[in-house]
């Protein structure tokens, strides 16, 4: 914390807010205003583990509005003498990127493609996607992703984000590759990760797998058929908006307490137009008013399939591949003939032409019954998922381990969370967790699995037992490294090896944020300063996803939770109060905004924003915003150009120090002193505020102070301060005291105006100055108090007569029990107010009447 200087005021002749941002963030990344100090023992950091922003087009307002309150808190620490560890990251690996690339370029990757070295993207996508080789299309995401990181930094840096640009870290840089398979292998190796082949959610646009936290309910148009299967006591009917995947079937299931049903359990029919056997069963879940109340379980429609089949002990009868269509080959059981009418067709194809077939052989009743029904969703897919069996990275999460959840709720129960509230959304995740967090993706552009398979003599893959790096060769790219003990000639042969294919799931590497931030285990020693983080802020509609994974991949390898306090910003929603989004068009870009009104405007618009709450954007506020910061400008000129009072003359000073020297000439006069009491108060209900992260309620505090003290306490002072004098002397120190403190009570709030209007008449930075202490002085609030009441009443009574503020007032009446306060601020106020005559008494009930002349 460097020490702050009084000197006499620089002052621009007209100050104005225009063009302050160029000049600070400029100014503050040459002086490393923000840079993190690691000498600084643990006690003495704040460290954040700041969200990534996904790099994949541009940042719209919210990411402004909830990025702008961790911001705040920063700057609040700061000011307490914490030396801040506040990195800031990209995360540019993962689908988000791929599909702006495969939009932009108008490419689409194909692994089997050797690497072009002299490939040049067309200026603009063709009608077809050209196919490209995996490394080609790696380097257009890296090459897309660096504008986009360029366009996000602007943005940031001219909102006057206090991070430390030097620790900036990306998703995919080799640091982050590094700790994320550093993390996985580990995993690996104590059993927490494992390798499986099960019925997978896969979305067909993609083409990869989805994991639960990804899951998305939307409501989506179809129609029930009824169809009736063959049995020895005549037609079974059953009601599926699925007729496609009849040739999937393995079985009909009803409830056990179905009367319709009980006798024909253990019995079997044949699936109509196939004439495949499956037998009748009972289960718990099938229900009884949906359809017929029996239902087909096919391999695979949804998830309640999946349990079905599972618990069941069914076989497996696929028919949908990756890419959606239904498999060129019927499942086993299955006679080719009527199956190849299906064969090759998109699920919607498929569909119509089984109802023909069906309507053709008499087994479909009447025509199709129209319904909306609830079907998952990847979040940012448009095609329903499938389910299809694939071999899958997993880690275990409580999803399967009773144990292992219970530890994850009392996980959750060890942080403080902003709001309180927020804690319920942890604990309904964690307790409806369905299974182990899936992490693999068959992507190209992320983090590769680092491992590979030996080939057995007949060159199939022993999944069972992988070949792994040491950590120190880390990080590897298996699909172009050669393991330990092979050559690059034995990739893909018979007795060789082959490279596992897929990469992590996006959040498996953001969930290691503080490790990739903090460089876990290529810097110890900065890693044990800053971690276990202060504080982890985010939105809470990624709880489930960012905040629990980062909660699972902390537990398991440090036993800990990764933070203290959590703090979840609401959403941003447009005027119609919806939540803003791009995929809805209704999104606001913030450099326009910033450009109009100012950053500081933007800043206290987020800044009326409480955690927790959803909060609608309004462009009112930014006008109100823009207000304020001109109303400390000029209100900061008035004060400046008021006397001389600037010398150092030593350590304290009224309503907080002065980090540096008192202000020339001793506080002296009662309406002054009240002041800078009021002021202490502020300053203590600000900081209490803070402590608790309500940053809203702390801004109210302040602006409530400032606003009296412009509009009344300068009024009230005003004529005496222009007078010579020790009264002048005392208002001209109370009014910078009061200046000195108001910049620091503000700045973590509009960093660009109280910067500019400290270097008129400070050294050093404002940001770098202490946050002001609460020393109530002699003082007594309750004197500016009754005075602005009288005040008030005075320019009340001469704007309802249409008279200037000046008019003089022939007699003031005043009869209050607040008399004797009133008293002590009475030359202040016949001066304030032009009075002749100033009649004062004492009275039960508070009665002010104004005679004008």
């Amino acid at each position: 914390m460097t020490e702050q200087r009084l000197r006499h005021p620089l002052m621009p002749e007209k100050p104005t807010l225009d063009g302050l941002e160029q000049v600070w963030v400029a100014r503050w990344e040459e002086q490393g205003t923000y840079r993190f100090d690691r000498s600084q023992p643990r006690e003495r950091i704040y460290s954040i583990d700041t969200p990534p922003p996904t790099v994949s087009g541009s940042l719209h307002v919210g990411h402004v509005f909830s990025f702008t309150h961790t911001d705040i808190m920063a700057r609040y620490q700061r000011m307490l003498g914490k030396s801040v560890f506040y990195p800031i990251g990209w995360d540019d690996n993962g689908l988000p990127t791929e599909r702006r690339v495969q939009n932009v370029y108008g490419v689409r990757c194909d692994p089997s493609l050797p690497y072009d070295p002299d490939f040049v993207p067309p200026d603009k996508p063709g009608k077809r996607d050209i196919s490209i080789s995996r490394r080609n299309f790696v380097e257009l995401c890296q090459k897309l992703t660096e504008i986009d990181e360029q366009a996000f930094e602007e943005v940031w840096r001219r909102v006057g984000l206090s991070v430390d640009w030097s620790l900036l870290y990306t998703t995919i840089s080799d640091d982050s590759r590094r700790v994320s398979q550093r993390a996985f292998l580990r995993n690996l190796r104590r059993g927490e990760a494992y390798l499986a082949e099960a019925p997978t959610l896969w979305d067909v646009s993609f083409r990869t797998a989805v994991a639960q936290a990804e899951l998305e309910d939307r409501e989506w148009p179809g129609a029930f058929h009824r169809i009736s299967f063959y049995g020895e006591k005549g037609p079974v009917w059953i009601e599926t908006t699925r007729p496609e995947l009849i040739p999937a079937c393995v079985a009909l299931v009803a409830h056990p307490d179905d009367e319709r049903y009980q006798a024909l359990f253990g019995t079997s029919v044949l699936t109509p137009l196939f004439g495949v056997e499956v037998p009748i069963l009972a289960h718990h879940l099938a229900e009884p008013d949906k359809g017929s109340g029996i239902a087909m379980i096919c391999t695979f429609g949804d998830i309640t399939d999946v349990t079905w089949w599972r618990e069941l002990n069914l076989p497996t009868r696929p028919v949908i591949g990756w890419d959606g269509r239904l498999l060129p080959e019927p499942p086993e059981g299955v006679e080719p003939e009527p199956y190849k009418e299906l064969a090759g067709k998109t699920v919607h194809s498929a569909r119509e032409r089984i109802v023909e077939l069906l309507r053709e052989s008499g087994d479909l009743e009447g025509d199709p019954r129209p319904v909306r029904r609830t079907v998952k969703f990847y979040e940012r897919g448009d095609k329903p998922l499938e389910i299809v069996t694939t071999r899958q990275w997993y880690i275990r999460n409580g999803g399967r381990d009773e144990a292992l959840r219970e530890r994850m709720l009392a996980r959750g129960g060890e942080l403080a969370w902003h709001p309180p509230h927020m804690r319920v959304r942890y604990d309904n995740w964690v307790q409806g967790l369905a299974g182990d967090w899936l992490i693999s993706r068959q992507r190209f552009f992320g983090v590769p699995f680092p491992v590979w398979y030996r080939l057995d003599e007949s060159g199939l893959p022993r999944y069972d037992d992988p070949i792994m790096p040491a950590e120190e060769l880390l990080p590897v790219d298996p699909s172009s490294d050669t393991p330990p003990g092979y050559t690059p000639e034995q990739r893909g042969v018979p007795g060789g090896f082959v490279a596992d294919p897929d990469v992590m799931d996006t959040w498996a590497t953001s969930s290691l944020t503080p490790q990739i931030a903090g460089r876990w285990a290529t810097d110890d020693d900065l890693f044990q300063r800053v971690f276990p983080a202060d504080l982890r802020p985010q939105s809470h509609e990624i709880i489930r996803t960012w905040l629990f994974a980062t909660v699972v991949r902390s537990h398991l390898e440090f036993g800990d939770v990764p933070w203290s306090d959590v703090a979840i910003s609401g959403w941003i929603l447009d005027p119609d109060r919806k939540k803003m989004s791009k995929s809805k068009g209704n999104v606001v870009t913030p450099m326009d905004l910033l450009e109009q009104h100012g950053s500081d405007a933007v800043r206290y618009w987020a800044a009326g924003g409480r955690y927790g709450v959803d909060t609608a954007f309004d462009a009112g506020q930014l006008k109100i915003g823009r207000r304020l910061a001109i109303k400390i400008l000029n209100a900061s000129k008035f004060v400046l150009g008021m006397g001389e009072g600037g010398e150092v003359q030593g350590e304290e000073s009224q309503g907080g120090e002065s980090q540096g020297g008192q202000f020339q000439g001793a506080v002296t006069e009662p309406v002054d002193l009240a002041m800078l009491a009021a002021l202490a108060g502020a300053v203590r209900e600000a900081g209490e505020a803070f402590d608790a992260y309500e940053h809203t309620r702390a801004l109210e505090v302040i602006e409530r102070f400032f606003w009296s003290f412009c509009d009344d306490y300068l009024e009230l002072v005003k004529a005496r301060a222009y007078e010579p004098g020790p009264a002048a002397a005392s208002a001209h120190a109370a009014l910078r005291q009061a200046l000195d403190v108001l910049l620091r009570l503000f700045a973590p709030f509009l960093p660009f105006v109280t910067e500019e209007v400290w270097s008129w008449w400070r050294t050093g930075s404002v940001h770098q100055a202490r946050w002001p202490s609460a020393e109530p002085g002699t003082g007594d609030p309750a004197v500016l108090e009754a005075a602005s009441e009288v005040l008030r009443q005075i320019r009340r009574a001469k704007s309802e007569a249409k008279v200037s503020m000046r008019a003089e007032v022939s007699c003031l009446r005043v009869i209050s029990p607040q008399a004797a306060l009133v008293r002590l601020a009475q030359d202040d106020l016949c001066a304030a107010g032009n009075v002749e005559e100033f009649v004062l008494e004492h009275g039960e009930t508070t009665t002010i009447t104004v005679s004008l002349t």
